[in-house]
């Protein structure tokens, strides 16, 4: 995590906390050092923001990382019927596969 960055993240989400960019980058910073922090702020995009796309993949990877498996295949189908309905290809592709690869490792 970037300590730098993530302060001045912090700074830009109480700018402007209708931006839903600054929620995700900063449950980004957050993913790898502290997971319940990151999953505050994913959590927060995703009702905030349910049409942001990019939340979807990294907040189902979050749970399955977490080993909250029912929650991350919640998210991944959302995620997944989200691109569907935008027609958006590549995410749809990637959705799709990062899903088929929770469930190939839940095996």
């Amino acid at each position: 995590m970037n300590k730098a960055r993530l302060e001045q993240l912090l700074v830009y989400l109480k700018e402007d906390p209708n931006d839903p960019f600054h929620w995700y980058a900063i449950g980004n910073e957050y993913r790898t050092e502290n997971p319940k922090k990151a999953l505050e702020y994913l959590g927060e995009l995703r009702s905030r923001f349910p049409g942001y796309l990019p939340t979807y993949y990294v907040l189902a990877e979050l749970y399955a990382s977490l080993e909250e498996n029912l929650v991350a295949e919640e998210v991944y189908k959302e995620g997944i019927a989200l691109a569907e309905k935008l027609g958006e290809l590549k995410p749809l592709a990637e959705l799709k596969n990062a899903y088929q690869n929770f469930l190939f490792e839940l095996d």
